[in-house]
């Protein structure tokens, strides 16, 4: 059973139906929905659980290249994510009452380097991972029975490559359009469907909590690893 949220409401209920053509209707629901909108997307939790009685997965995977309108850009790919986030935990946490579940952000391999070009966009991203391996490690201490990780892909076949294109996008940085191009050819495109894979992956292992995965085109999946453990205090 899922639970569809976009702004685009075409692109929405295309991806409905399509998974309509597999399951039965009533197993996906589509909600039309700003994640920037605070009440939108309060809202529209709110309708997954009267529609399907229970939340027990959210993928916070909105996200734009805009260096032009660099405040909108912090307001979908880090703020939603952290609003997402604090919501999910609110419905699935053990203490409030919930089953527990996982929460899984997305991020890029942007979070973990610099990416000339796109600093605004980089920076969203690298937030989005500190916030989500801390809040990993307060779920742990807290009991919340919730999992969070990270996904950090490389570059995807996803509409957003095109971004680069658009002056509207990439403002002062619209020069250097084409040493981004470069930098896909190197790196490689990949297919969306590698990154799926690596989100079934993390939702069916149990194991997994505070890790940041890495998907590129050359080692597929595997995961970052960081030298120090972050600190816990005892109560």
């Amino acid at each position: 059973q899922v639970a569809l949220l976009d702004r685009n409401s075409e692109a929405g209920q295309e991806s409905k139906a399509a998974l309509d053509e597999q399951f039965e209707a009533q197993r996906t629901v589509f909600i039309q929905c700003d994640v920037t909108d605070q009440e939108q997307l309060k809202g529209a939790f709110k309708k997954v659980i009267e529609h399907f009685g229970r939340l027990d997965i959210v993928v916070n995977n909105a996200g734009v290249n805009n260096e032009k309108d660099w405040e909108s850009t912090i307001q979908i790919n880090l703020t939603s994510v952290i609003r997402g986030t604090y919501l999910g935990l609110e419905y699935m946490r053990k203490g409030n009452g919930g089953d527990g579940g996982v929460i899984i952000n997305i991020s890029s391999l942007a979070g973990l380097m610099p990416a000339a070009f796109q600093p605004v966009y980089c920076a969203t991203k690298h937030g989005v991972i500190g916030f989500t391996r801390s809040i990993a490690v307060t779920a742990n201490m807290e009991n919340y029975g919730v999992r969070l990780n990270t996904i950090c892909p490389g570059f995807v076949n996803t509409p957003i490559l095109q971004s680069i294109d658009k002056e509207e996008n990439m403002g002062q940085y619209y020069s250097y359009k084409d040493e981004i191009k470069n930098m896909m050819q190197f790196y490689g495109v990949m297919d969306p469907s590698i990154i799926a894979e690596g989100l079934i992956t993390i939702i069916e292992d149990d194991t997994l909590n505070g890790e940041v995965m890495k998907i590129t085109a050359s080692q597929g999946i595997h995961f970052q690893q960081y030298s120090q453990t972050p600190f816990t205090s005892k109560r």
